[in-house]
């Protein structure tokens, strides 16, 4: 199940300790950003899609096991899928284990029309810190960016500003870094300092608020390409705004 362009969604939540609803009411979140997508079928070992029966049930069977098993919507020549990831404690901000979920879609018309809807459903039905939905190779420019000792250089290679890694930060509600579309909850919100009217006219033209009175902002019209100066100056403008991203400074 491959597609050459995706759209790549990864939000930062609390662990699992039990069913306490989150993975279904993510998944439902998807499902009513794209109307018709219907998100229940699992995967063999060898990459079949298996229909379940009783979908709400199995996920929530699993969520009581501390799990989020992957979910796709069964079409194998343009696969959704959905799935949550255990994130030990020592590689996160004060110990704490957080569910991280992902998402993949292709990188089409429809997705693009639906992204920051798809980003704030999943994000608010896994009650997360906060999330991106961001296009495939944007990790990789990411991984540029990740300060691995004190006398690294000060840039990346595109001139972006150099992060702690997540273990260094100081509270799970400080992003990690930023994507094309970001959701900040109502604590990521308050820790970067958003919205101020006046530093964030721009930004506030492509933001939103969400039912829990967080933020999905969207730094670019179009899905962020850092072989395009234009979107570069955009994203090294957002770290400037935002220097609690990453680690950089303190709340």
């Amino acid at each position: 199940m491959t597609v050459k362009s995706r759209l790549l969604v990864s939000v930062y939540a609390p662990a699992l300790t039990g069913d306490d609803g989150r993975t279904l009411a993510a998944v439902r979140g998807m499902e009513r950003a794209l109307p018709g997508l219907r998100l229940e079928w699992e995967l063999s070992k060898d990459g079949q899609p298996i229909p379940l029966q009783q979908r709400d049930a199995w996920l929530s069977e699993a969520a009581t096991r501390g799990k989020f098993p992957l979910l796709c919507n069964g079409d194998e020549l343009n696969p959704v899928t959905i799935s949550g990831l255990k994130r030990p404690a020592s590689l996160l901000p004060e110990g704490q284990r957080q569910l991280q979920v992902h998402v993949k879609l292709p990188l089409d018309v429809t997705t693009l029309a639906a992204a920051t809807a798809v980003l704030e459903g999943v994000a608010e039905g896994a009650r997360s810190f906060w999330g991106h939905a961001s296009p495939s190779g944007h990790g990789s420019e990411v991984a540029q960016q990740m300060r691995d000792s004190g006398h690294g250089p000060e840039r990346s290679p595109r001139g972006l500003p150099m992060l702690l890694p997540p273990e260094e930060l100081r509270s799970p509600e400080i992003p990690h870094y930023l994507g094309w579309i970001n959701y900040w909850s109502v604590a990521a919100a308050r820790a970067l300092g958003f919205p101020d009217p006046a530093r964030d006219a721009d930004l506030l033209t492509r933001a939103r608020r969400t039912a829990s009175g967080g933020w999905v902002v969207q730094l670019t019209d179009t899905p962020l390409d850092l072989d395009n100066i234009a979107h570069l100056d955009v994203l090294r403008r957002a770290y400037e705004r935002f220097p609690v991203v990453g680690g950089r400074a303190a709340p």
